[in-house]
């Protein structure tokens, strides 16, 4: 843990100092005005915006995995987020505009729950079935929001609303994205309750949990994690898939432990996958969901493999 957060704490340092302004070390030092404005209402509001959204989007993996009792599941597997897109449509379509946060957020909220409640309901005999239904399900959810968008006009508005890009983040902008700290708070402290429902409903009630509320509180945590990610940010693909494996596979599972390392390495990753696209074509960007996206189809496709292997 302490190298991952050196790692991460270098290369966030390093991400200050990358971009098309000119932003150095002795400019700040000799108190240039300029700089110090290009710090403050661009560099250091994109830096936190990267690290929220990363790490925000990786727990509500981890926690949708332990309430589905799935590996495969995530916000981009069980169509959260496509569900946050029809609820930012409807805000469109209904008031005008989509800062309607709570629609959002219960549209978002609805979904996962009719996911989570499909795949408890029918016994898989892989469990790598459980994803590709999920995406069927965010496809048909997100046909659904395209339409709405068509009919309405507002194909534009959706479009722009999808793309993750961290390039037009400004001081103002990202704010919403501190709601990402007090749930992983929250969810640190109520992991014991979640881990127990993860172990399945016979088990938890056993415990004397009330089954149904710790199922709902933990949908809801994955629903606000990621309807607020997709709202300031867009789209990032595979992230809340690929995180959680990945901590599990080096840490184990206690969900408690693995809350805060999840965390630093999902924060890691779609920042170093941003100074990728900063990179890559300069002065020109790369949007990072493209970046992300192919990672997240290699590692997802190792996943599927590992797992055939194992149901094998």
């Amino acid at each position: 843990m302490k190298r991952l957060l050196l790692a991460l704490m270098l290369v966030s340092v390093a991400s200050l100092f990358v971009g098309v302004g000119n932003l150095s070390l002795t400019s700040l030092l000799n108190h240039d005005p300029m700089s110090w404005q290009l710090l403050w209402t661009s560099r250091l509001p994109r830096l936190l915006a990267i690290l929220l959204a990363g790490a925000g989007l990786s727990i509500a993996g981890l926690i949708m995995q332990q309430v589905s009792q799935n590996r495969f599941a995530a916000p981009s597997t069980s169509g959260t987020i496509e569900c946050a897109m029809l609820g930012y449509v409807l805000s469109l379509v209904l008031f005008g505009n989509g800062t309607h946060l709570w629609l959002i957020f219960s549209v978002a909220m609805f979904g996962t729950l009719v996911f989570v409640w499909f795949i408890q309901s029918i016994q898989f005999k892989n469990a790598i079935f459980v994803p590709l239904i999920g995406i069927v399900f965010g496809n048909v959810v997100d046909s659904t929001a395209t339409f709405v968008a068509y009919k309405y006009d507002a194909i534009q508005n959706l479009s722009a609303w999808k793309v993750a890009n961290f390039a037009n983040i400004l001081q103002g902008d990202f704010e919403l994205l501190y709601i990402a700290i007090p749930i992983a708070v929250f969810s640190y402290l109520y992991a014991a309750r979640i881990s127990a429902v993860g172990m399945g409903k016979e088990f938890a009630v056993n415990l004397g949990l009330n089954y149904n509320q710790v199922l709902v509180i933990g949908v809801c945590l994955v629903s606000v994690l990621s309807a607020s990610v997709v709202m300031i940010v867009g789209e990032l693909p595979f992230l809340g898939l690929i995180v959680p494996n990945v901590v599990s596979h080096f840490y184990g599972d206690n969900l408690r432990a693995n809350i805060p390392r999840t965390a630093a390495f999902g924060a890691l990753l779609v920042l170093l996958c941003d100074l990728a696209g900063r990179v890559i074509i300069f002065p020109y960007e790369v949007p990072i969901s493209m970046i992300i996206s192919m990672l997240g189809g290699i590692a997802f496709i190792l996943l599927i493999t590992k797992g055939m292997r194992h149901a094998g």
